[in-house]
């Protein structure tokens, strides 16, 4: 019989994440890592800022030295390497800049931008005058973009209020340089939620019952994470976004119920 202690999974895709971390660890890197794992994948990290965090709100960050997440970025890649990448929280010119720069040498791996804007408390995580040096440097470089509805609304100058302006908007942010757009519908009313992927061939809406829950701390960092191991393991971009979205929905209603606020996913749930 196998060693128990030394049998287990076999990790397949290394994924690369650029963002912050919540001390709470429902969001940011903690939720990546995770999201990682929990999908078969092996994640490393470069950490863009630190976050007194928890299931109430953002209380205080502390933002990493530009040169120092460079340092990061590149033991990784040189020694471990890479085959996706995905980023997070980059509160400012000079990160972005780093990380564009960085990962812009490897343009042939997949790059899943999550563009991290607003927590879901309502705190405002990204400078305004980066929101112009995100599109000019990083967008170009990503291979899917995974905004929620503020973000989108931020990024493309449009009001969204119904399905409608969200299929407006997806190609709005075809425009500025992305291949393709994973908008997430979850700030919309109603019993249902509805995500579209757009890119240059048509829009896919994906719609699923809303579950009544206030647990729903770090799903986007989850969601884009889970694409990105998707893709590091060699699956298309629709069947890594199925999977995503599908692993999100049952880490929302199987989450542990911690925290006053808006809680953290169970991260270890399996789906498939």
């Amino acid at each position: 019989m196998p060693n128990p202690v030394l049998s287990g999974p076999i990790l397949s895709g290394r994924v690369l994440v650029v963002a912050g971390s919540d001390s709470g660890g429902g969001a940011g890197i903690q939720a990546d890592i995770k999201t990682v794992a929990a999908l078969g994948g092996y994640a490393t990290t470069a950490i863009t800022a630190l976050t007194a965090q928890d299931t109430l709100g953002v209380h205080g960050v502390l933002r990493v030295p530009p040169e120092f997440l460079r340092l990061q970025i590149t033991c990784v890649l040189d020694d471990l390497g890479a085959d996706a990448f995905k980023t997070g929280m980059l509160d400012s010119n000079a990160l972005i800049e780093v990380t564009a720069e960085c990962l812009g040498r490897r343009p042939d791996l997949p790059l899943v931008l999550d563009p991290v804007m607003v927590a879901k408390g309502g705190q405002r995580l990204l400078a305004d005058e980066a929101v112009a040096g995100l599109k000019r440097t990083l967008l170009p470089l990503a291979t899917l973009l995974t905004p929620n509805l503020p973000e989108a609304e931020a990024l493309s100058g449009m009001r969204i209020e119904t399905v409608d302006d969200m299929h407006r908007a997806a190609d709005a942010l075809l425009t500025l340089g992305v291949p393709a757009v994973l908008l997430k519908g979850g700030h919309l009313p109603g019993d249902a939620v509805s995500d579209l992927l757009a890119t240059a061939e048509g829009c896919e809406r994906f719609t699923s019952p809303r579950i009544d829950t206030r647990h729903t701390h770090g799903t986007g960092c989850t969601l884009a994470s889970a694409v990105a191991t998707g893709l590091a393991q060699g699956m298309d971009l629709r069947a890594a976004v199925v999977r995503a979205r599908d692993y999100v929905r049952a880490a929302i209603a199987s989450a542990p119920g911690h925290g006053a606020g808006a809680g953290p996913l169970n991260h270890m749930v399996r789906v498939g």
